[in-house]
């Protein structure tokens, strides 16, 4: 990882450091997943199985898999698997049982207002899949659905060459209580549920996370249906003081990158002692892991370790990064809380490694990448939530306010408007 210190290439040249845009538009991706939502809108059923014998397994014979497969499945896991995904699932229901929001009613002399929270009726999950299997995040998206009411799941994940689902995804689509799954992976999957076919029915939302292919179908969907977000690789931003344990501070960062080649990491630290030592640390640590490729090209590509001037400026330039994982390993981590402003995820202290939020403590692991913390928020109970308002008038209340409703309308030309209000008011004084 490259060292860089305020001091000596100034805040600008920083900034920039920190501010990834990893959504950028490529006309050629654009055009390949344009022709594969054309041809499932248009072919349906047999444009998915072809699509899948051709990018994800060859033995692909169908799209469904059979709804006694996920409990199959969770009974064929390990016992210490399912143990685990069930004391997961338990925190990820209690942590987003506190966010639910219900309907409620401002009642007033001759007038009521108020706002209705509804459900989506059918929510899409997307989960990655094909070379390896995520059932952390069918727990991580299904669950939050499920605990805001919505009626019926359904999760679409790519085939294994074997041409079945991985048994670990079907399980946790047991414990999650997804209805559906469908064997539909990529930009088809993202189209199937926006479109519906004659198998899959068509969705309110689309969520979860996916590849570059999946990302732009969603972008070029939303409308058709709702999305959750445009998730780019992950990152990580490791704000820490003089007193972090450098191999914990380096881990945090390794934790993160080893998804993908093109995930960020990013130390921020006034402490030049530490840099050193967590940049020492990486070194020795690389070198011992399976994916160190992985690890050396991300970390080359796009990761910094910075020395800054403060913890003041450091946390400054951790709101600049707008990270989708954040760790706070300095010595009271509570006092620094309430001066960050922008993250997807906040672990906070040397013993809530990010291990903890990819998996177990409860928050939703899908976040906001790519900078766009600054203004989007975690997956979460309102994902699958949708509000409608209400007016109720009395025709007294009409009359009291009548005169301001014509102003306004008048004010911004729509004679209709007024005369909609002049109408009722007329019939009144009629009476």
């Amino acid at each position: 990882m490259k060292l860089y210190q305020v001091n000596q290439v100034g805040m600008t040249a920083i900034h920039k450091l920190l501010r990834r845009d990893a959504l950028q538009d490529n006309a050629q991706v654009d055009s390949i997943v344009q022709q594969i939502i054309s041809r499932v809108k248009a072919e349906g059923d047999s444009a998915l199985l072809a699509l899948g014998r051709q990018f994800d397994s060859a033995e692909l014979k169908q799209l469904e898999v059979p709804k006694s497969m996920l409990e199959q499945a969770a009974n064929e896991i390990p016992k210490d698997l399912r143990a685990a995904l069930e004391l997961a699932a338990g925190n990820i229901r209690r942590f987003h049982q506190q966010q639910l929001k219900t309907s409620w009613i401002d009642p007033q002399p001759g007038r009521i207002t108020g706002q209705t929270v509804r459900p989506l009726k059918r929510v899409g999950l997307y989960v990655p899949g094909g070379t390896a299997a995520y059932p952390s995040t069918v727990l991580m998206i299904g669950i939050p659905a499920q605990v805001a009411g919505v009626e019926e799941l359904i999760l679409c994940t790519p085939a294994q060459k074997n041409g079945m689902a991985p048994l670990n995804t079907l399980a946790a689509a047991h414990i999650a209580g997804v209805d559906r799954v469908f064997l539909v992976g990529g930009a088809q999957a993202v189209a199937a549920m926006a479109f519906g076919t004659d198998s899959i029915p068509m969705v309110d939302k689309i969520v979860g996370p996916g590849n570059s292919y999946v990302n732009v179908a969603k972008r070029l969907l939303w409308g058709v249906v709702d999305m959750d977000m445009l998730a780019g690789p992950s990152e990580v931003c490791v704000l820490a003081d003089s007193g972090a344990n450098p191999e914990f501070a380096a881990l945090d960062l390794l934790t993160q990158v080893e998804h993908d080649p093109e995930c960020a990491g990013y130390l921020i630290t006034p402490s030049m002692e530490l840099a050193s030592a967590v940049q020492n640390s990486i070194h020795k640590l690389v070198e011992t892991m399976p994916r160190s490729a992985i690890l050396t090209k991300a970390l080359e590509d796009h990761g910094a370790i910075i020395v800054c001037e403060s913890m003041t400026q450091a946390c400054e330039l951790a709101d600049v990064c707008a990270p989708e994982h954040l760790a706070l390993m300095v010595r009271d981590p509570f006092t620094l809380l309430g001066r960050i402003h922008n993250a997807g995820a906040i672990l906070m202290g040397d013993y809530s490694p990010q291990t903890l939020g990819d998996y177990l403590a409860g928050p939703s692991h899908t976040l906001p990448t790519s900078g766009t913390a600054r203004f989007a928020s975690p997956l979460h109970v309102d994902t699958f939530l949708k509000k409608s308002s209400y007016i109720y008038y009395s025709s007294e209340a009409l009359k009291e306010v009548a005169n301001t409703l014509t102003t306004l309308a008048r004010a911004e030309g729509f004679e209709t408007h007024a005369a909609a209000v002049e109408a009722r008011t007329a019939a009144l004084e009629n009476d």
